[in-house]
């Protein structure tokens, strides 16, 4: 574990499937939910038989509203293969391989971009500008990740901030020299003192 990430308090969470590996299912949001093991809201989906499953949801989605596993419409929160979504179209939880559920693009507020299509491949812009080349086979939600802000609500109080981890910090002059590469030294004599050139990974800090 990283220095200065802590422990946090214990947490229990169920799985869930985001797979729905059914396509052509048509179904209807019954129930927009928050859960603590994202940051984005999720969408309970019932479907025509009756079955019910989880998807992130899109940003604009509404209870009541009618997605589509599969076809060739496109419409906020439906779920798509590659090859049939056009260049310049928002996408999000998009699937490394086909059927996987989606592992890609998943958090609050993210999209990402189809750039180009071709028979053997799909090249997608993510958020960090760079680009991959997915499976045309492989499938994404159309439009953006609901969430979106939750960055920049602020903490308030030093109480929010040590349960985000974010407080207090130490530096590593302050502490023992067993603690810190840096840790130890008794006078500072204005320089800084820094890992050599040569020095091993765990030195560079």
């Amino acid at each position: 574990t990283q220095q200065k990430r802590g422990k946090g308090s214990p947490t229990y969470k169920r799985s869930f499937s985001f797979k729905g590996n059914k396509i052509g299912r048509e179904g209807s949001v019954t129930e927009l939910l928050g859960c603590r093991a994202h940051t984005a809201p999720l969408a309970r989906v019932k479907y025509e038989d009756n079955v019910t499953s989880l998807i992130i949801a899109p940003e604009g989605v509404r209870t009541g509203q009618a997605l589509t596993i599969g076809g060739k419409e496109i419409k906020l929160g439906n779920i798509l293969e590659l090859k049939n979504i056009p260049e310049g179209t928002s996408i999000f939880n998009i699937e490394n391989k086909p059927r996987d559920g989606g592992k890609f693009v998943r958090a609050s507020g993210m999209s990402a971009r189809v750039v180009a299509r071709t028979k053997l491949k799909v090249t997608v812009q993510l958020p960090s500008k760079k680009y991959k080349h997915f499976n045309p086979n492989c499938r994404a939600c159309i439009g953006v990740v609901a969430g979106g802000g939750r960055p920049e609500k602020p903490l308030y109080k030093a109480g929010k901030k040590y349960h985000k981890r974010y407080w207090p910090i130490v530096s590593g002059t302050s502490m023992n020299a067993v603690d810190h590469p840096f840790g130890g030294k008794s006078s500072h004599k204005g320089r800084p003192t820094i890992a050599p050139r040569n020095a091993p990974p765990g030195r560079k800090v």
